[in-house]
């Protein structure tokens, strides 16, 4: 086996946690890293006295603030939250449903804001959730400007499936990524739960390149896209134009 450098280990050590494995022993970050107990243990000593994982009374660790403060630096993070937020809050007044913004992270779908009310949808998403790209509205957009070569290779691989709707079909998923193009939106029946459907457009940024994407989930039964397509692309249009995009008189 090769040998891994320290900082293969020290990013293992970091990788063991997930949104199901949020509070581990170091016995549970030895094996979730490959790690031997003994070298797990000194890496998690290091990264606990700089503050990247902290450890709670029980014995268990946890990520710490100081990598949620380095982590809040990235544009596509807490950044592009503080200028989305109103937009996204505008959207959920108008609607009252879940409201959602999402970057793309290589071949998946990371959400970065999400505000949901008391009587909207049950959605299986939060923040830093990640989904495949075809399987959601924010992910179809994303993946629809995301280029020739991302869709080529996306395509090409296996599409996992949750539901009956879900699209497995490659070229089916051609077809409903050429419809976003042409649309402007993407729509996303049923394809992770039986009872959701979501609504969602691209965001650009300064250059026009697409870089985000927000969207509405809705209950399935009774839903009026025509009416919530306007809605989305109104902020998906306001979350642009604050991040210093200018549509020069072409449709988005």
């Amino acid at each position: 086996m090769t040998s891994r450098s320290a900082p293969d280990r020290l990013l293992a050590v970091l990788a063991a946690f997930d949104h199901t494995h949020s509070a581990l022993s170091l016995t549970d970050i030895s094996r979730r890293a490959g790690l031997t107990l003994s070298t797990a243990h000194r890496l998690v000593g290091a990264l606990t006295e700089w503050g990247a994982l902290e450890r709670d009374p029980s014995g268990a660790y946890h990520v710490g603030l100081r990598l949620w403060e380095v982590a809040a630096l990235a544009p596509r993070g807490l950044a592009l939250r503080q200028v989305a937020l109103p937009y996204l809050e505008d959207l959920y007044e108008a609607t009252h449903e879940n409201v959602q913004l999402a970057v793309r992270d290589g071949s998946e779908v990371v959400y970065t804001e999400w505000l949901s009310g008391r009587s909207a949808v049950g959605v299986h998403i939060r923040v830093g959730a990640r989904w495949p790209l075809h399987v959601t509205g924010v992910g179809l957009a994303l993946l629809a400007h995301g280029g020739s070569e991302l869709q080529d290779a996306y395509c090409a691989g296996p599409l996992a499936s949750y539901t009956p709707h879900t699209i497995t079909d490659p070229a089916q998923l051609r077809r409903v990524l050429a419809e976003v193009r042409r649309t402007g939106v993407a729509v996303s029946s049923r394809q992770v739960t039986a009872d959701a459907l979501s609504v969602a457009a691209p965001v650009r940024g300064p250059g026009g390149a697409v870089v985000a994407a927000v969207s509405v989930v809705v209950p399935h039964a009774g839903a009026t896209v025509p009416v919530l397509v306007p809605a989305v692309r109104l902020a998906a249009r306001g979350i642009s134009r604050a991040l210093g995009w200018q549509p020069e008189g072409r449709p988005e």
